[in-house]
């Protein structure tokens, strides 16, 4: 199963009943999110936390929303021409300047960028390809970035910009091939990111489930086994993020989010390499994951939310909410997004 599944599949999900709400907040003694009120019931899995006061989302319906005060409020903006299109990663640099990526067959993956706030939206970039099917953003700065694809012709595809404006595909010959049946999941934005000044990092799903990686922006590329789950559709690696030399994949399988074994990896070189720490996990199927600081780190997924404050030796359940995407600035920046409006914002328990 591809991003093209996942994008079946969520337009039918709806928000977990067993999400338990006590006066907008779901609470552990691990801390809680607040649940907050975007103005929208739109399904994110777009998320990018610029600061702790400046938040981007984008999801379904051409929907994109930001918030400037933290979360407080937020402005809810429908990209023109795209009213139909799933906005599935957003990347920002200030209040004024984001990306936004859509995914679908054909045309109907397409990249958009605001200057000025989201009041209005520049097409960049409209695929083409009707093979192509593209799942994520990922930037160095504002003006470096490339866009990826599920594989065309056993390659995956990758476009890039160098001044923030115009889009070409780089050349596919020193990519590893892709196997029968892998893909890459369009689940929580992070299907490709930057690492330091010219690293680029590939998840994949399917299967199998593997870590692509380029020190050169996608010129040339390195391909990483990894333990996570693979060999079905719905299975591998749906999220992943690397901080320093420290990197966390996520995943596992979609259609049995309570399965919590091989849906956890690890990095200390970067994302070059990736081990487990142990089979059985305490946690299911989870497709976000964030860097709140080196030894503290955030997963979400459909089943709920985890956090571990020792670089994942061990884990502490925040709650059995439905999110699709987590994102951080710090400890007082961490913010989820899920279907059907749903948005947080974590809060560490106070200090004793």
């Amino acid at each position: 199963m591809s991003a093209r599944i996942i994008f079946a599949m969520s337009r039918t999900r709806t928000l977990v009943a067993s999400l338990v709400i006590l006066f907008g907040m779901t609470c552990t003694a691990t801390g809680q999110w607040k649940k907050l009120d975007p103005g929208t019931d739109a399904s994110f899995r777009g998320l990018d936390v610029v600061s702790e006061k400046v938040i981007w989302a984008s999801g379904t319906g051409g929907t994109v929303i930001r918030s400037i005060d933290g979360g407080k409020s937020w402005s809810v903006f429908k990209v023109e021409g795209a009213e139909k299109l799933d906005f599935r990663d957003i990347e920002a640099f200030s209040e004024r300047t984001a990306y936004v990526l859509s995914i679908g067959n054909g045309k109907d993956s397409r990249i958009y960028k605001t200057v000025d706030g989201g009041e209005s939206w520049k097409l960049q970039f409209e695929n083409t390809d009707k093979n192509a099917f593209f799942d994520s953003l990922a930037f160095w700065d504002e003006k470096h970035g490339t866009a990826q694809s599920d594989p065309v012709n056993g390659r995956y595809v990758i476009y890039a910009t160098t001044d923030g404006e115009t889009w070409s595909k780089l050349p596919s010959e020193k990519m590893p091939a892709a196997k029968e049946g892998e893909a890459a999941f369009a689940a929580s934005g992070t299907c490709i990111v930057t690492h330091g000044n010219q690293g680029l990092l590939l998840i994949t799903g399917g299967m199998d489930a593997r870590v692509l990686y380029s020190a050169d922006r996608g010129e040339t590329w390195r391909s990483s086994d990894t333990p996570l789950i693979k060999g079905e559709g719905a299975t591998g690696i749906f999220g992943i993020a690397v901080l320093g030399k420290r990197g966390v994949i996520v995943g596992g399988d979609y259609t049995k989010p309570a399965m919590n074994s091989s849906n956890i990896a690890y990095s200390l070189d970067g994302g070059k390499t990736w081990s487990s720490k142990r089979e059985i996990n305490s946690f299911g199927y989870r497709s976000g994951v964030t860097f709140v600081d080196e030894d503290t780190l955030v997963i979400v997924g459909s089943g709920g939310s985890d956090i571990s404050t020792d670089f994942g030796n061990t884990w502490n359940r925040i709650d059995d909410g439905n999110w699709n995407a987590v994102d951080s600035k710090g400890r007082n920046a961490v913010f989820a997004v899920g279907p059907a409006g749903a948005v947080g914002k974590y809060s560490f328990p106070a200090a004793k």
